[in-house]
């Protein structure tokens, strides 16, 4: 059977980094949650006026 061999180089992982990361999700996440909240209320109201 043939080995694979791996190669793994670690890297320090600072807490800016990390709060970096959180951050950039954050924003993202608050963007997508915003922009899902405005499309259910535009649907809402053109069910409204469409369905009366």
């Amino acid at each position: 059977m043939a080995e694979v061999k791996h190669e793994i180089d670690f890297v320090e992982v600072k807490a800016e980094d990390i709060v970096g990361d959180r951050t950039h999700g954050w924003h993202l996440f608050t963007k997508a949650t915003t922009w899902t909240i405005v499309a259910v209320g535009v649907l809402l109201v053109f069910l409204k006026t469409c369905a009366g």
